[in-house]
Parts: structure tokens; C-alpha cells; sequence
């Protein structure tokens, strides 16, 4: 793999690791288009990448939740750290994200096999991303329907589960983490910037789980160190592109346009397994 093949996946991994289009499939296309064969190793580093890129992006928040969630445990109290509400909101939101966790990481170890074997398997993965679509088009239908949205404060357990259900399944590939998440959100009446926030903060222990999980394959790392470097700061620069862009899509306008993409995408996947990679 040479330099501009190493920023091109660079920049596919981080624009659809936010996105709504699912990065595990286009992770299994790209590479096939571009006739290259990318490694479990490489695609750790483009993971990386994106974790810093929302990382970076949320640093307030994530900063709030942790000294909210420490402090809470330390039981000191709330008036000596944050006052009133915003404190409560952030150490909810901490729980949550923990909480929401648990589904991806259960589903990650009892199923490893399973969903590892969707990897070769490009009609599932069209399939999936057709699936995508209809999460995007269903949850944007429900969502107009919804008059009083759930804040924050009122979202309960229960949303934080289901969304981490949600997120569980997105580990087959072609079911967009972020799609799946923020779907769920919408299904569920939350208010639409809080389901693209909470889906995004969800991602940073997923996309973390899995890059420590992965982390010995980089020792088996078969490019130089700059090709590796380019694409992970293309994945970064991207990925944090991709959140921007999504959060103002969501709040000003709706998620239709990747829900056609996945329809589109998903539809040319099955036709070209039946013709050309069959």
C-alpha cells in the first residue's frame, strides 16, 4: 500500500465512521475497488484515528462526565464541583454511556465469530446497508411525528438501552454504527441533536474496545511508517470533519440523503456480488 492509497482509506474511514453509510462496509469495498488488500493491523490505526478525531471534538463534554462521574463516586458534594442541573446532567450522561456500552461489548465477545465471517461475505453487507437506509428513512418519519421531544433530563435507562442494542448490532458490517444509534434515538423521541451527541460519545468506548482488542495486530504492520501516519491523521482530519457536518444535518435538515446513499450503495453491492465477485 503506497501513500495516497493510505490517505484515501484514511478518509474513507473517517468520513464514514460518523456518518450514516456504515465504515466496516466501505472498509470491505474500497480496498476491493482499489485492487489493494488493507490488514486488521492498518484498519486499527484508521480506528485510532477517528477515535481521536471524536475525542477531540467532545473534549468539554468528556471532560465534564468524568469529573462528574468521579466526584459522584467520591460522594462529594454537588455544590462543590458543578451547581445544580448541569452537574446531574453529565453524570447521567456518563452512566449512560456506560450503560449503553455493555450490549456491543457482550455481543462483541459471545458473537465474535459470527459477526468476523460477515466480513467476506459482500451481499450480506449489501444487504445491510439496504437495511441502513430503512432505519434512516423509518426514524426520520417518526421523528417529524413527534411532537414534544425527550430532553436530556428526561431520557430514561431504558433509551440508553435500547440505543446500546442498537449499537450491538451495528457490529455486522454494513449496519452503520452511527446510523443504528442515532435511528434508535429518533424512534424513541429523543431530541435530534441529543441522538447524534449521545451516538457520537457512545462511540468512544466502542471504537476504543475494539482498537485494544486489535491492538497486537499493529506489531504485524506490513507499510512504512509514514504510509501508517497518513492515513491515520486522514482519518482524524476527516472524522472530525464528518461529525461537524452531521450534527448541522440533523438539527437543520433531516438524514435522507444517506439513506438514499445506503439504498444506492447496498443495491450495487448485491448486483456486482451476483456478476463479478461471485
Amino acid at each position: 500500500m503506497d501513500i495516497i492509497q493510505a490517505l484515501i482509506l484514511g478518509i474513507v474511514q473517517g468520513l464514514t465512521e460518523f456518518l450514516p453509510v456504515s465504515s466496516s462496509a466501505h472498509l470491505v469495498f474500497v480496498p476491493e475497488i482499489m485492487g489493494i488488500q488493507s490488514s486488521l493491523a492498518f484498519d486499527t490505526i484508521l480506528h485510532v484515528g477517528t477515535l481521536v478525531a471524536v475525542v477531540g471534538y467532545f473534549w468539554n463534554d468528556i471532560l465534564h462526565m468524568l469529573k462528574s462521574f468521579f466526584f459522584s463516586l467520591m460522594d462529594i458534594p454537588k455544590g462543590q464541583f458543578m451547581k445544580g442541573i448541569r452537574e446531574d446532567k453529565f453524570k447521567k450522561l456518563a452512566w449512560f454511556v456506560i450503560i449503553g456500552t455493555i450490549p456491543a461489548g457482550l455481543a462483541g465477545v459471545l458473537l465474535k465469530d459470527f459477526f468476523e465471517g460477515l466480513f467476506n461475505n459482500i451481499p450480506a453487507v449489501g444487504l445491510f446497508l439496504i437495511i441502513t437506509g430503512f432505519l434512516l428513512w423509518g426514524s426520520e418519519r417518526v421523528s417529524k411525528s413527534v411532537t414534544k421531544k425527550t430532553s436530556l433530563e428526561n431520557m430514561s435507562l431504558k433509551s440508553s438501552i435500547i440505543i446500546g442494542v442498537f449499537q450491538a448490532l451495528a457490529i455486522a458490517p454494513g449496519i452503520s454504527r452511527s446510523g443504528a444509534t442515532i435511528s434508535a434515538g429518533l424512534f424513541l423521541g429523543l431530541e435530534r441533536e441529543l441522538a447524534a451527541r449521545y451516538s457520537f460519545l457512545l462511540s468512544i468506548p466502542a471504537i476504543l474496545g475494539a482498537a485494544l482488542v486489535q491492538a497486537k495486530d499493529i506489531t504485524s504492520l506490513d507499510m512504512t511508517t509514514t504510509v501508517a501516519i497518513a492515513g491515520f491523521i486522514a482519518a482524524a482530519i476527516t472524522g472530525y470533519l464528518a461529525i461537524k457536518i452531521l450534527l448541522k444535518l440533523i438539527k437543520e435538515r433531516n438524514l435522507m440523503i444517506f439513506a438514499y446513499y445506503c439504498w444506492i450503495v447496498g443495491t450495487v453491492a448485491l448486483i456486482l456480488s451476483l456478476v463479478v465477485f461471485k
